[in-house]
């Protein structure tokens, strides 16, 4: 599928861009492309194949040319909100006005700047719920495939049903994560009368179907399938348990979070790139090239369809910088005496030390060949999951302890971490305290998964747990974030724990009379 991409790419634009224009004033925007579902389509196992490739296709082809690519908003949702990523042009820093920028662009300062409205753009939620839509459509039509053609048998279709389930899974535990409550829709969309307002569900609803589509997902998806570019930008088994311990350990069920960690670590599918290896080689495996032994799912980019980054990162008016107190050393150190001693993953790597810049998606790229990957699981985070799952599974455990401080320790003796940052040394959490222990994988993931779209969900998760019991971890790195003036504002707001979601987009409570404004934002 991934390996013939331009024949794909070619088919699945005609496929893709024909309906999503055709449904932009329609509620959730879901509307498809008849081809893909009139009733003469899904008759042969190489429609339902394209229709599947189609899901993928929709990951990394924006909307509509008002809407902005999948992965921004993935990166803006993950990102903004915590303490890694500035702006590279922002006059209300000098109290200034703000109206020479772009919508975009105001609306990226708002949410870097907590001050969130129904209007802002990056709460748009449509990105997502067409991706839904297509899986919808997969799972809906897909079974009727294997009545038309022999040539399909039942595990190979279920294996496609896994993907989309799966798939579409991992687009409802976004919404879960960034908006709380949303609407769950599990039917297809197939035409105009298949539009009907719905009513967002509880967290519990959606995480429900979650668990329920990855478990399904386990059980049907396939282990491989046969070369590295496919097991890294499809759905795989192993993908599905990846996944499915993420969402166990949001919902703070720690058991059953080692146990699918320990599924994939025990295929022997992936590895962490060998210790002392150089950075650049590092760098080349892991994110120039992408699809290395270490990656789990990356959405695909290529040549044909490129990704948003280079703009973002890179060009002369980019949007984001890496933040002052990471350029400055204090989350993965410097030897002031050996430039070429330093931590892989930090500068040369997630960023530039010489200007700021965010370095791992755009390094070596130009505006007509920015298509690194963007990297959704890594193995790395099946170490930090597990580590994080053990620490909280029998609090105080000096065993847990121990071998999630261990799993930790694999993760920095490969990527050569500094064993003291900004003078203050990294030493071992206290084993009998669940706290310290999650608090040491914390910071590591801080160092892991820099500008990856991870940041805030892990700041969000860690504070959350046992009913907010270290809310002060979020509090005091937004208050750190936030303009001086505007600090208390700040902390007060987010002490307001319906403030974490963000608000609905004003265009879906406008069509959708169903749809109830969350309540912080009323």
């Amino acid at each position: 599928m991934i390996n013939n991409i331009k024949y794909k790419f070619l088919l699945l634009v005609v496929i893709l861009t024909a309906g999503i224009t055709s449904s932009c004033n329609k509620y959730l925007d879901v509307k498809p492309q008849d081809g893909l579902v009139r009733q003469d389509y899904w008759k042969t196992k190489e429609q339902l194949d394209a229709s599947v490739a189609g899901c993928y296709a929709s990951l990394i082809i924006p909307t509509t040319k008002k809407t902005i690519p999948l992965a921004k908003y993935l990166f803006a949702w993950g990102e903004l909100r915590a303490d890694m990523v500035q702006p590279t042009n922002d006059p209300t820093a000098s109290g200034q006005s703000s109206s020479g920028l772009s919508t975009i662009q105001r609306d990226e300062l708002d949410m870097l700047h907590d001050d969130l409205v129904s209007t802002n753009s990056l709460a748009n939620w449509e990105a997502i719920y067409r991706t839904i839509n297509y899986c919808n459509l997969v799972i809906k039509y897909g079974p009727d495939v294997i009545k038309n053609d022999n040539t399909l048998t039942q595990p190979t279709l279920n294996a496609y049903l896994a993907e989309a389930r799966t798939l579409r899974a991992l687009m409802y535990f976004y919404l879960l994560r960034t908006f709380g409550e949303v609407p769950l829709k599990t039917d297809a969309t197939a035409s105009d009368t298949d539009l009907k307002p719905i009513a967002k569900s509880s967290q519990q609803a959606v995480y429900n179907q979650i668990i329920e589509d990855l478990k399904f997902g386990t059980q049907n998806a396939v282990p491989s399938y046969g070369n590295m570019a496919d097991d890294k930008g499809r759905i795989t088994k192993y993908t599905a348990y990846t996944i499915l311990a993420d969402a166990y350990l949001w919902m703070e069920d720690y058991q059953n979070a080692i146990d699918a960690c320990d599924v994939v670590i025990q295929s022997n599918m992936y590895q962490l790139l060998p210790q002392g290896i150089l950075q650049g080689d590092f760098f080349n495996n892991v994110y120039t090239n992408g699809n290395s032994v270490e990656g789990i799912f990356e959405f695909q980019y290529n040549l044909q369809a490129l990704n948003p980054f280079f703009a973002m990162f890179a060009n002369p008016s980019h949007e984001f910088n890496a933040a002052d107190w990471v350029v400055a050393g204090n989350l993965f150190g410097i030897d002031i005496n050996d430039s070429s001693n330093k931590d892989v993953r930090g500068s040369g790597t997630s960023f530039l030390e010489s200007n700021s810049n965010i370095n791992k998606f755009t390094a070596g790229k130009s505006v007509t060949t920015s298509y690194t990957h963007w990297f959704v699981y890594r193995y790395a985070d099946v170490l930090l999951m597990k580590a994080e799952a053990l620490a909280w599974v029998k609090p105080g455990d000096v065993n847990n302890g121990t071998v999630a401080t261990n799993l930790v320790k694999q993760l920095r003796n490969s990527r050569h971490a500094f064993a003291s940052v900004n003078n203050v040394t990294i030493a071992d959490p206290d084993f009998t305290s669940a706290l310290s222990v999650s608090t040491y994988v914390f910071n590591e993931r801080a160092r892991e998964f820099a500008f990856e779209g991870k940041r805030w969900y892990d700041i969000l998760r860690n504070a959350k747990r046992n009913n907010y019991a270290n809310e002060n971890i979020l509090l005091d790195i937004v208050a750190s974030s936030a303009l001086p003036s505007k600090q208390q504002s700040v902390i007060n707001k987010y002490r307001d724990h319906r403030s974490h979601y963000l608000p609905i987009f004003s265009y879906e409570i406008q069509t959708n009379k169903l749809l109830v404004q969350n309540s912080f934002y009323q």
